[in-house]
């Protein structure tokens, strides 16, 4: 059967988010970490393939050229009948890319002139008015994004983000347009798309909008934003297959949380699991220094707690610029994620088989340790965020973009574990 939609996402919890929001709808959704081998066949049943990458960090030009190279496994292996490059629902990029050359290099090879970008999630608060990204209310660039250590959103304006990542032109479908239903949505992009302009920027605030904009963007061949629109794709159409039967018993769950991120949300959830579980902060004097005995000292205070341990970087705002300051940005960054690296390994061989992370990179980091390839798409534990299973190697993941969730996220991820 033909895979209706192959989805290339910049990170690891942005691939796990539009899959679990796609699978609600009933659709079966494979999700494979890292870009494929150009000539490996696809002969399994799906409706839509997401293909994590971990690009939104990495240099333009190599960004760029990992998102081809799925784009052509996808059309050509999997023959998708229609790409999604899927970034985050805040637009988490710098001046130099990589949503801008992605799409620009996704159009030129696809051959279509336009792209049309939704980064709107209204079910986590991400809304989308007059060309302005919201969270919860307010401007992205007050609302705590301002922070970011890898990719801080200094602009609320969609257009204002992507005129330093591209030569193309931008345009707008407004609020009013898409309210007047399809049919004035054709409208609009035919003449801008007469006007020459490449990246169409669409406003949205509710289900209803992404419904709408889902009416009349399905057929396009390339499309780019959050889980959101995603999520309304497969709600149009519906699944080709009966509901999956691959569901192998997971075995008793022997849980670790990792948190690196530090986002407001996430320092929520950090401080709720340390108020009743066991915890212990990384200390990144330690960290950055490759202390092996710290690694041993981690690992064995892990192994030896009878209930799920908490290892997390996560910290404030104004910590972290004290420890970027003193230690380096890059520095600090690559410390942190090394750390949880070796630690998924060390703890995996130790007998944990499920693993709860908090960040983007984080979770990137830790999947590629794992050396996870193929994965299934289980429970939604809070919008964005699903369990899902190597079911052949019976590991559990729950990947958890940094400000998805509510304050109980890592209490319920439990009891929700299949």
């Amino acid at each position: 059967m033909t895979v209706k939609i192959g989805v290339i996402a910049d990170d690891f919890t942005g691939a796990t988010d539009i899959a679990g929001f796609m699978s609600q709808q009933g659709w079966r959704v494979v999700l494979l970490t890292g870009q494929p081998q150009a000539e490996m066949p696809w002969n399994d049943d799906a409706d839509a393939i997401v293909i994590s990458l971990k690009s939104r960090s990495l240099d333009p030009e190599e960004a760029v050229a990992r998102s081809l190279a799925c784009y052509r496994w996808l059309t050509e292996q999997a023959r998708a009948l229609q790409i999604y490059f899927k970034y985050c629902s805040t637009f988490d990029s710098t001046p130099r890319g990589n949503i801008g050359p992605v799409s620009d290099a996704l159009m030129a090879h696809s051959g279509v002139p336009m792209i049309v970008h939704c980064p709107a999630l209204p079910q986590n608060g991400r809304t989308v008015v007059h060309g302005h990204l919201f969270v919860n209310g307010t401007l992205l660039n007050q609302s705590g994004m301002e922070n970011h250590p890898l990719n801080p959103m200094k602009d609320a304006r969609i257009a204002a983000l992507l005129a330093p990542q591209t030569t193309g032109k931008t345009g707008l479908i407004d609020l009013a347009t898409i309210h007047l239903g399809q049919g004035a949505i054709a409208d609009r992009l035919h003449a801008l798309r007469s006007a020459g302009v490449n990246h169409v920027i669409v406003d949205a605030l509710s289900e209803e909008d992404l419904n709408t904009l889902a009416q009349a963007l399905y057929c396009l061949p390339l499309l780019a934003g959050g889980s959101g629109l995603g999520g309304a794709l497969a709600a149009l159409r519906p699944s080709a297959y009966a509901p999956g039967d691959d569901r192998v018993p997971m075995p008793p769950a022997r849980t670790v949380i990792f948190s690196g991120s530090c986002s407001l949300m996430t320092n929520r959830q950090v401080n709720a699991w340390k108020a009743q579980g066991p915890s212990h902060r990384v200390d990144m004097a330690r960290c950055i220094s490759g202390d092996e005995d710290y690694i041993d000292t981690l690992v064995a205070w892990a192994v030896a707690e009878p209930t799920t341990p908490l290892i997390y970087a996560t910290t404030s705002a104004g910590e972290l610029a004290r420890i970027q300051s003193q230690y380096g940005e890059s520095v600090a960054s690559a410390a942190v994620e090394a750390l949880f690296s070796r630690l998924a390994v060390r703890l995996l061989a130790s007998g944990f088989n499920t693993f709860i992370v908090a960040g983007g990179e984080t979770s990137g980091t830790v999947v590629e340790a794992l050396q996870v390839k193929k994965l299934s798409v289980g429970p939604a534990i809070a919008p964005g965020v699903p369990w899902v299973y190597d079911r052949e190697r019976q590991l559990s993941l729950a990947l958890k973009s940094g400000n998805f969730g509510d304050e109980a996220f890592f209490f319920r991820a439990q009891e929700l574990r299949a």
